[in-house]
């Protein structure tokens, strides 16, 4: 056997080994930089208004516009001496924890991807601009009013742990897929400063109530832990079922409304009446009446003689309830001041 040639023979294929080697290692990297270049981000995040941020680190915004088609328009500006209200809804103030949230959800916010910038596809992600279209339009603007961010919010999608929404800067119709760390809220009813009067269960000894129609009762327990019992009890009827007062007892202890107008839109005289003693002193009194296919209810506290502690708290309610109408929700009307029939057993 011919040494030489089996030597090259054997330095081929050891060639032609190294060689496929090389390529095989050759694709193998090209597969994984064409990996990478798919998967990899072609597009940067940014912030939707980079500047803003620095605005309102400056105090720069102080009005704040909110167009939609379901609420229509209001606006919620910044006034000395009284902070953060809502002009539309008589100098209202407003909630300082949402106008904060708000803007800096905005400043915040940072754009994902790019989306449509055909408006004749706004619609699908309600970016279609208000009050025909279902977007939501938010300026926030200068003491002066000149703009210092307008944006459409249109609709929102998880995204990962955070908030995904669609928006397009106004005049613009380039439109992005955005994360947000707060919703941007368009019913007036949210931005209200809510906290008129919160007093817990366990404060209230009675509940005085005259319905609108029927007769005047009183529900009232001597100690915290008791239930309450109503008074006067028509001869032979007792309580449909134990606790059928305690809504009533308990009303202002999460005292929601859906909307503001001053008290003097109404006549209280003769609507239904909620008067809630606590064991340590304080009264509320909140007179209802039914007016414009809602009810409104005005709210006045008084503190017993020499009791400073509740004579301050009597004052700091007046001070925020005090000249204002609060549209009760729905679902709480019959709370406050029920129709005596409406809490006993049927007549047999």
């Amino acid at each position: 056997m011919n040494v030489a040639a089996f030597l090259s023979r054997r330095d081929r294929r050891l060639m032609a080994l190294l060689v496929l080697a090389i390529v095989s290692i050759g694709l193998a990297l090209g597969a994984v930089y064409y990996r990478e270049a798919v998967l990899a981000p072609r597009y940067k995040p940014m912030p939707v208004f980079p500047w803003l941020a620095h605005m309102l680190n400056k105090g720069d915004v102080t009005r704040v516009y909110i167009v939609s088609k379901k609420y229509g328009a209001f606006t919620v500006a910044f006034v000395p001496q009284k902070g953060w209200v809502l002009p539309d809804k008589g100098n209202y103030p407003a909630s300082f924890e949402t106008v904060k949230q708000t803007l800096l959800a905005i400043a915040a916010m940072q754009t994902v991807e790019p989306k449509t910038d055909r408006p004749e596809w706004f619609h699908y992600v309600d970016l279609d601009s208000p009050p025909q279209g279902n977007g939501i339009n938010i300026t926030l603007a200068g003491e002066k009013g000149h703009v210092i961010a307008s944006m459409i919010v249109g609709k929102t999608e998880p995204l990962g742990d955070d908030l995904g929404v669609f928006v397009r800067r106004a005049g613009e119709n380039q439109s992005y897929l955005a994360r947000s760390p707060a919703e941007i809220k368009a019913d007036p009813a949210e931005w209200m400063d809510k906290t008129v009067i919160g007093i817990a269960a366990s404060r209230v000894a009675s509940a005085e109530v005259k319905p609108a129609t029927g007769p005047a009762y009183t529900a009232a327990r001597a100690k915290p832990d008791d239930g309450f019992v109503i008074a006067p009890l028509p001869r032979g009827r007792e309580l449909a079922y134990a606790g059928a007062a305690d809504a009533t007892a308990n009303a202002l202890s999460d005292f929601g409304f859906d909307d503001i107008r001053r008290s003097t839109d109404f006549d209280f005289a003769d609507g239904a009446r909620l008067t809630i003693h606590t064991f340590d002193g304080l009264s509320v009194t909140v007179n209802l009446v039914a007016q414009d296919n809602a009810t409104w209810a005005s709210v006045f506290a008084e503190a017993s003689p020499g009791n400073h502690a509740t004579a301050k708290e009597a004052l700091a309610i007046n001070a925020r309830a005090g000249g204002w109408a609060f549209k009760l929700p729905a679902y709480k009307v019959t709370a406050f001041a029920p129709p005596l029939e409406s809490l006993l057993k049927a007549k047999k």
